[in-house]
């Protein structure tokens, strides 16, 4: 995350407003709702999670069991066990 002095971009009315609250700390300013991705939106990790898991109960459907399902993906058994018995998935 790279970060900006507020003084480059905030007015200063504003600038003086938010050091009645805080002076020379680091702050984060979230997103407003709706306009924030959900974890792995970017980086294509929840794509790939979401495609593994679904290959893994494909698996298990097809006869494979934990633990070959644990040593094949590098995954705990109780990993396993959550993918495959899942009931929401």
């Amino acid at each position: 995350m790279k970060y900006v002095s507020a003084s480059e971009i905030l007015p200063e009315k504003l600038l003086h407003e938010i050091q009645k609250y805080i002076q020379g700390k680091t702050i984060y300013i979230p997103a407003p709702k709706g306009c924030r991705k959900k974890w792995g939106h970017h980086s294509g990790q929840r794509e790939f999670l979401l495609n593994r898991n679904e290959e893994i109960r494909k698996h298990f459907r097809q006869g494979m069991n934990v633990d070959q399902l644990a040593s094949s993906y590098c995954l705990s058994h109780d990993s396993i066990k959550k993918i495959v018995y899942n009931t929401k998935a």
